[in-house]
């Protein structure tokens, strides 16, 4: 049996037993578990020998098993002791957060968490967190603006304006601006602020790490009732911005299964193809970040609507075709005027 399956079966297992006031049964532990009674009793005693501190007591011509003081083990917090395990076996998930106050203060949280766990039940969430890998996604050095969402986090407590530059990088140019900040959104390894842009007289989104100086100001703002930031993010494929449009692309047979894996956006629908292709609808907000997508599936997506996106996907093609034309050679920076 792999590694994972018998720890993944132990740490169900010990829920269980924690669980339970009067103990279980190794019958009753193989029924829930799915397995043989011989196989419980394997990991009772891989647990014993890890130090957990199980018991056993009769009743009824029946043996059940428990914990000892597994209820002793508890923080000042409404935790028990499953959830205090489930909470410091998570931290691995959490590793996209590194270089973030929100992260410094979690390993805080995780070191308490050892030092009131029992060191048996460390040592085997340790040996837990080895089946699971999080991979992390090459990502933006939080530490470097830790100040900046530090202010905005004060502003937007405070209810207070701030005055800010800000890198547009569609544009390439730097613009000031005095913005009512709403919250902060974490998005695909990225923060950032939504709030009132009193330049553009509308709610906008501004990419944290692009913020190049920002200022609480003394002047107050009243949140608008009204305001919801999951409902403003819902039609956008991402972040971007702009007019609700309704968008269809057919994929190709090899393609489609990767499609249909995922929940791409909350208002996507999926029309099967004869061929084994299928046809992707969803009303996204603007063209411009699911043009984006539609390229990285290559000759595997063809645009059916709007007009607008199959334009700006084939004048994108086109370009990408010139740079690699015999007429523009490599290295040659005259192919990127565009």
């Amino acid at each position: 049996m792999a590694r994972g399956d018998q720890l993944s079966r132990q740490w169900k297992l010990i829920q269980s037993l924690i669980a339970s006031v009067k103990g279980r049964s190794a019958g009753d532990l193989a029924q829930e578990l799915a397995c043989h009674s011989r196989t419980v009793y394997r990991d009772l005693e891989a647990l014993q020998a890890a130090g957990f501190p199980l018991f056993t007591q009769h009743d009824g011509g029946r043996t059940f098993w428990s914990i000892v003081g597994a209820e002793r083990f508890r923080m000042p917090l409404p935790l028990n002791l499953t959830e205090l395990m489930a909470l410091y076996f998570s931290r691995n998930m959490l590793k996209l957060l590194d270089g973030t106050a929100i992260y410094e203060a979690l390993s805080t949280l995780f070191e308490k968490i050892t030092a009131t766990l029992p060191p048996a039940y460390v040592e085997y969430l340790d040996q837990l967190a080895l089946s699971l890998e999080v991979g992390v996604k090459p990502r933006k050095p939080y530490a470097d603006f830790q100040e900046t969402l530090d202010r905005i986090s004060r502003a937007v407590q405070a209810q207070r304006l701030v005055s800010m530059d800000y890198f547009s990088m569609g544009r390439q140019t730097h613009t000031h601006r005095r913005v009512a900040p709403y919250k902060v959104w974490f998005y695909d390894e990225t923060f950032y602020l939504i709030g009132f842009c009193h330049v553009r007289q509308a709610v906008r989104l501004f990419a944290v790490d692009r913020i190049a100086r920002l200022v609480l100001l003394e002047e107050s703002f009243d949140w608008p009732k009204d305001f919801d930031a999951t409902r403003f993010m819902a039609d956008s494929f991402g972040v971007f911005q702009g007019d609700p449009v309704l968008v269809r692309i057919r994929f190709k047979a090899e393609t489609a299964g990767y499609v249909r894996e995922k929940q791409w956006h909350p208002s996507q629908a999926l029309e099967e193809m004869p061929d084994g292709g299928v046809v992707f609808s969803a009303r996204v907000a603007g063209i411009e970040e699911i043009k984006h997508w539609v390229l990285r599936w290559g000759a595997g997506a063809q645009v059916l609507a709007p007009d607008a996106l199959r334009r700006a996907v084939a004048e994108e093609v086109a370009r990408m075709a010139d740079f690699y034309s015999e007429a523009c050679p490599p290295f040659n920076p005259s192919c990127l005027d565009g």
